[in-house]
C-alpha cells in the first residue's frame, strides 16, 4: 500500500503538464458521465475528502481515491480507480474499480446531446457495475443525467439500481459552479441521498483543472458516488494529464516566432469589411494621380449567354464549425469544397493555432474561448499544425464543388 501511493505520489509531481483532461468545468464531483478524454493522452486524477469526528476527539479523517486512465481511438476510455478508505463493505477497508468508458455521440461533433456508456468491476463489492449517461449544453449550463446498475456488496449476486443528475453552471472562461445528487432506488434507512456542491476552476494558461467543494460521499467510484453518508466531507480534485503523442512523431520545424509574426496576416484574414475600413481610415494616403480622359464608349454586340463551366463558377459559400479541446484537433481530416470557410473555437483554457504547413494560412495564437476562420478559394490538400503543441496535427482536403 505504502509502495502504490508513492508512485501515485511521484507521477503527480513528475508528469508534465502537456494536454488537457476534459475541463473540470464541464462536470460535476460524482457524475463523470461521458469524460473520455483523447487518444493518446494518460490521466491522472486526485481526489481527497476529509471528515471530522464528533466531539471531544474531533479527528480529521481522510478518504483519497486516485484515478489513472488513457484515452483511446473512437472516443474510449479505459482505467480504474483506487481509493485508500472504503466504506462499501464492512471490513473491506480498500476499494478498486476497473472500468472502460464510451461515448458514442459528442455535441463537439455535431451530435444533439452527449451519451456516454461505463461498464466496469468493483472488488470491493465483487461484481459488475455500469452505467449511462446524457449530457446536454443549455447556454452557460452543462446538464448531466445517468443510470446506474450496481452489484450489492452484501449479497452476492442482487443488482440495486441507482439514478444521479448533476450540473455545471460557466461563469466565465476559468470559472463553474457544480453540484450533483445521487440515490439507490431501493434506499434503506441507514443509507442517504448522495450529494456535492462545489466551484470548479481552470488554470489559466495550463491543461490543470481543480474543484473545491463539499459532498457526503466518501470515493468517486460508481457505488461511492450513489450512497450518501451522515457526515460532510470537504475535499479537492487535481486533474493531471500526459500526452504521449508529445514524445513520438515528427515535429514541425516551424517557430512560435512565425507564428507571432504572421498574426497581424491572420487577423486581417479574419477581419470584418468595417475592420478593414478602419485600418484603411489609420494607413497613410496614396498620392493622388489625375487618370487621363477615358476613351468616348463605343457600342458593341452583347455576347452570347452561355452556361459558365464548373470548374469557373462561384462557389457556393458555407461555414464548417470544428472545435479544438483536450489538445486536439477534434475533427482532424476534414473535407469541405472550395469557397468553405472552417472555423476552429479554441475550447483549451490555453493557447492554440491553426498553421499550414505549406505557409498559406496561420491563425496565430488562439486565445482560449476565441475562434479563427479560414476560407479556402482553391482545391487541394492543407496539411496543418498547432506551433506550441505541434504533434497536434491535421488536414484540410478541398475539392472543386
Amino acid at each position: 500500500m505504502t509502495l502504490i501511493c508513492r508512485l501515485l505520489f511521484s507521477g503527480f509531481i513528475l508528469l508534465p503538464s502537456v494536454t488537457v483532461a476534459q475541463s473540470l468545468l464541464d462536470r460535476s464531483p460524482n457524475v463523470s458521465g461521458d469524460w473520455v478524454g483523447a487518444p493518446g493522452t494518460v490521466y491522472f486524477h486526485f481526489v481527497h475528502r476529509f471528515s471530522v469526528s464528533d466531539a471531544p476527539e474531533r479527528k480529521v479523517s481522510n478518504v483519497p481515491t486516485f484515478l489513472l486512465a488513457a484515452g483511446l481511438p473512437k472516443r474510449l476510455l479505459a482505467g480504474f480507480n483506487y481509493s485508500t478508505n472504503s466504506t462499501l463493505a464492512p471490513r473491506f477497508p480498500n476499494e478498486w474499480e476497473l472500468f472502460a468508458r464510451w461515448m458514442p455521440l459528442s455535441e463537439d461533433y455535431g451530435a444533439p446531446l452527449d451519451i456516454g456508456a461505463q461498464a466496469g468491476y468493483n472488488n470491493a463489492a465483487d461484481g459488475v457495475d455500469g452505467e449511462v449517461s446524457v449530457a446536454k449544453k443549455l447556454g452557460i449550463a452543462r446538464v448531466i443525467i445517468a443510470g446506474r446498475a450496481l452489484s450489492d456488496p452484501l449479497e452476492s449476486g442482487n443488482v440495486r439500481f441507482a439514478g444521479a443528475a448533476g450540473a455545471t453552471i460557466r461563469l466565465g472562461q476559468y470559472v463553474a459552479l457544480a453540484g450533483d445528487v445521487a440515490s439507490l432506488t431501493d434506499r434503506d434507512s441507514t443509507e442517504r441521498v448522495a450529494w456535492s456542491a462545489g466551484i470548479h476552476l481552470a488554470i489559466p494558461l495550463t491543461p490543470h483543472t481543480f474543484s473545491l467543494h463539499a459532498t457526503n460521499a466518501a470515493t468517486a467510484t460508481l457505488q461511492g458516488a450513489s450512497r450518501g453518508l451522515r457526515d460532510v466531507r470537504y475535499g479537492f480534485e487535481f486533474t493531471i494529464p500526459l500526452t504521449l503523442r508529445r514524445y513520438f512523431g515528427k515535429r514541425e520545424t516551424s517557430s512560435l516566432s512565425d507564428t507571432v509574426a504572421s498574426a497581424r496576416a491572420a487577423l486581417v484574414d479574419t477581419a470584418a469589411p468595417g475592420q478593414k475600413a478602419a485600418e484603411a481610415a489609420v494607413s497613410p494616403p496614396s498620392p493622388v494621380v489625375a487618370a487621363p480622359p477615358a476613351p468616348p464608349p463605343t457600342a458593341a454586340p452583347a455576347p452570347a449567354r452561355t452556361r459558365a463551366p464548373a470548374s469557373t463558377r462561384a462557389p457556393t459559400a458555407s461555414t464548417r464549425k470544428t472545435t479544438i479541446k483536450n489538445i486536439s484537433y477534434l475533427q482532424p481530416r476534414l473535407q469541405v469544397t472550395v469557397g468553405t470557410t472552417v472555423e476552429w473555437t479554441n475550447g483549451d483554457p490555453l493557447p492554440h493555432s491553426v498553421t499550414a504547413a505549406d505557409k498559406s494560412f496561420n491563425s496565430g495564437l488562439i486565445q482560449p474561448g476565441k475562434s479563427y476562420r479560414h476560407t479556402f478559394t482553391r482545391a487541394g490538400t492543407f496539411s496543418f499544425s498547432c506551433i506550441p503543441h505541434p504533434f497536434m496535427k491535421g488536414v484540410i482536403m478541398v475539392k472543386e464543388p
